[in-house]
């Protein structure tokens, strides 16, 4: 597709372009080539470590770096650096509340032919249940720039979830789009029904609300790139002002933004909230397209799906 880039090439060209801050270094699990760390290696080569295939070290010592004053970035695929390093990111990085940035590359689905093994759709709900992180979910390559900048600007840990799959642009379409951690942002006004969507799915979602609205249906259309903090308010204003909220996400329906949005209106607003996204079980090896379209994600599918829930 025309100006499409993956998000973890965004991620590798941002960190590279705010590397020339010197009290950041990076850290690698000898997969620099694919997670894009290589970017920043090659400009900064003194501040750029391979710990090799050693991911519960490797945030270790990205840990010790940050007590010293850095701002320390390691990254590896999510099922790694979110699944082997856990116990590492939630007592030696969370727990202190150390400067420490985690990227979760080749997340979701779309990791393909990889199979279920490297297909991490649990991701999301490990970090977001971690006191003191934050989450983030770019969409595309402009809002993984200001993702990334955001990021190493916020003092504390946080994790950064990249899609192997190149995405198609849309964020710098949006006017005044401005990139804040905890803000939803706005695309389609509607009054119907609301979409939230996050990371690799929302061009998917948007050409299915698009659909919906040629058809007569009044939809609102909100990007979430922080899923923690959440967008409280955003949720609340389109429980209040709409009959029905749809969620849209490359992850697990359970603990990612559906179950986050599920909490506000619980909390705070009762409304009907259906979530779209992997209905709690493993993944296949595949096309990623093929996987999209098989577990409910494809434009097509969203757009049946919400179709079949209003009518």
């Amino acid at each position: 597709m025309k100006d499409c880039i993956p998000t973890r090439v965004a991620y590798g060209k941002a960190l590279a372009e705010f590397g020339v801050n010197e009290k950041i270094v990076v850290f690698d699990a000898d997969l620099a080539s694919c997670t894009h760390n290589d970017e920043f290696g090659k400009r900064y080569p003194d501040r750029f470590f391979n710990i090799g295939i050693a991911e519960a070290n490797m945030v270790n010592i990205a840990a010790g770096f940050a007590s010293t004053g850095k701002i320390a970035v390691c990254a590896s695929f999510a099922m790694f650096s979110a699944g082997k390093a856990f116990e590492q990111i939630r007592n030696s990085v969370a727990y202190p509340k150390l400067n420490v940035k985690i990227i979760g590359s080749h997340a979701g689905l779309t990791v393909g032919e990889d199979g279920a093994t490297h297909q991490c759709i649990e991701d999301v709900s490990i970090m977001r249940t971690i006191p003191n992180m934050v989450v983030l979910s770019p969409c595309d390559a402009n809002e993984t720039r200001e993702a990334v900048k955001a990021m190493l600007q916020y003092e504390g840990p946080c994790y950064l979830r990249t899609s192997r799959m190149a995405a198609p642009q849309l964020t710098q379409d949006i006017k005044n789009y401005n990139f804040k951690i905890g803000k939803a942002y706005e695309v389609m006004e509607g009054t119907d029904i609301t979409i939230c969507a996050t990371g690799f799915p929302v061009h998917n979602a948007l050409q299915a609300a698009i659909r919906l609205q040629n058809e007569g249906v009044s939809v609102r259309f909100l990007i979430f790139p922080s899923i923690k903090p959440i967008d409280a308010e955003a949720i609340k204003k389109a429980a209040t002002e709409t009959k029905v909220i749809f969620t849209v996400e490359e992850h697990n329906v359970l603990g990612g933004l559906g179950s986050a949005v599920c909490e506000v209106t619980a909390a705070e607003v009762p409304t009907r909230v259906i979530r779209i996204g992997v209905q709690d079980m493993f993944g296949h090896s595949g096309k990623p397209e093929e996987l999209l379209d098989k577990y409910g994600l494809s434009e097509n599918k969203i757009f049946e799906k919400i179709q079949a829930t209003i009518q």
